[in-house]
């Protein structure tokens, strides 16, 4: 993804990762780089982003032969038709696709063995084996990802609101749909808290044990697996989009989830699986940026449902309109902060602009909201009466105090 957005930086700079074996690989191993250039422009010269390409096929090759070993290993992922390197036909240039065959946009495949697409080569194992040390071995790196363990979860509930990244995958008449994982099923909140669980196990399991690598294997489909609810796509065209020309083959299809986001009834029946009911109860999620310049409302379902993710990547800027949205809960009411793209710093220092953000206000409270109406207050207030059993148990001399 860094060498696609040209953003390589981020791993180099960023986290101090050694992209040094990988470039050296990409180098001496591939020549024809045309469909893998950099899709944003950067702070880079020709030359470097002809480099940052061949970074982009080198490791995108080596991607492809790792899904079809993952997809291979958990037949529960049912995911056949995304093994895409056993698709082709390495004589004729062309793959097989839903029954049709493609011709290729690039052939140059000096890595994969036809008779077994999916092996990594002695070069292309060396590589991985010091990318992985090196993402192991990045202080910052580890304490951002521990961070993001210690205080995430897969979804939370606050204050009457549920949030979660994608999306609840449900059946095209708006009810939860059963997805099956490691030979079980589940649905609804079953579903997230299986997930939350097992994407724990991928990151604290013991090294080398199964528990562990299945945790990696489905944080892995929740990138692109078609029942996850953080993808919400039947599938992730990544190889389409590069390898062919057929547009049709480049519809990642919506997840039914979208189709109801403004059915109040698909709306109450999730948060009621969370517990939550009535009125201020609501899901904020992101994911799929709102198309704010085609005048689409990331307000859905009567206000039940906020879509705040707008964009902030540049590269959405262009089918937004926007910079993203902001969420802010505060005593007076519920509101949205529209932010709108930072353009460079010029315009900041001549035309004194910079990023502007339009706040709507969508949900007043009808009174100010204190300390005492939130979940903390609650805590609070569950501390105070064991406090006060605890005053009268010393009273009544059920405990003895300690002298």
């Amino acid at each position: 993804i860094c060498a696609a957005y040209n953003n390589l930086v981020a791993l180099e700079e960023g986290y101090g990762i050694n992209l040094r074996p990988l470039t050296l690989f990409a180098q001496a191993t591939y020549k024809d780089v045309s469909k893998f250039m950099p899709r944003t422009s950067g702070r880079y010269n020709d030359d470097d982003a002809k480099t940052v390409a061949l970074i982009h096929k080198a490791i995108s090759i080596i991607m492809y032969k790792l899904e079809c070993q993952v997809i291979s290993r958990n037949d529960y992922f049912d995911m056949d038709d995304r093994k895409m390197l056993e698709k082709i036909n390495y004589d004729r240039g062309t793959i097989a696709i839903e029954g049709k065959e493609y011709p290729l946009r690039d052939t140059e495949f000096p890595t994969v063995d036809p008779s077994n697409p999916a092996k990594l080569t002695t070069e292309e194992i060396e590589v991985m084996t010091k990318l992985c040390a090196s993402f192991k071995n990045s202080v910052k790196l580890q304490e951002h990802i521990r961070f993001m363990y210690s205080h995430g979860s897969f979804y939370k509930v606050e204050n009457g609101i549920l949030m979660y990244h994608g999306v609840m995958p449900v059946n095209e008449d708006g009810s939860f749909r059963e997805v099956n994982l490691g030979g079980r099923t589940y649905k609804g909140k079953a579903l997230f808290d299986y997930l939350d669980g097992v994407c724990r196990d991928g990151f604290f399991g013991e090294e080398g044990s199964l528990k562990k690598r299945i945790g990696e294997d489905v944080l892995w489909y929740l990138w692109m697996g078609k029942n996850s609810p953080m993808f919400g796509r039947s599938k992730m065209v990544t190889f389409e989009n590069i390898y062919v020309e057929e547009k049709s083959l480049k519809m990642e299809e919506k997840d039914p989830y979208y189709y109801h986001l403004d059915d109040d009834r698909m709306a109450n029946e999730i948060l009621a699986e969370f517990g939550l009911s009535g009125e201020g109860c609501r899901i904020i999620n992101g994911h799929t940026p709102v198309k704010a310049k085609d005048g689409e409302n990331p307000i859905k379902a009567n206000g039940k449902i906020l879509i705040i993710d707008g964009g902030f990547a540049r590269a959405y800027h262009s089918r937004t309109g926007i910079a993203g949205y902001t969420m802010v809960f505060s005593s007076r009411g519920q509101s949205l902060r529209v932010h709108q793209p930072f353009t460079s710093f010029a315009d900041v220092i001549y035309n004194n602009s910079d990023i502007h953000s339009k706040v709507d206000v969508f949900s007043p409270h009808k009174r100010r909201v204190l300390v005492e109406d939130t979940d903390e207050g609650e805590e609070i207030r569950a501390r105070i009466r064991d406090l006060k059993k605890l005053i009268k148990a010393y009273k009544e001399g059920k405990i003895k105090e300690n002298k």
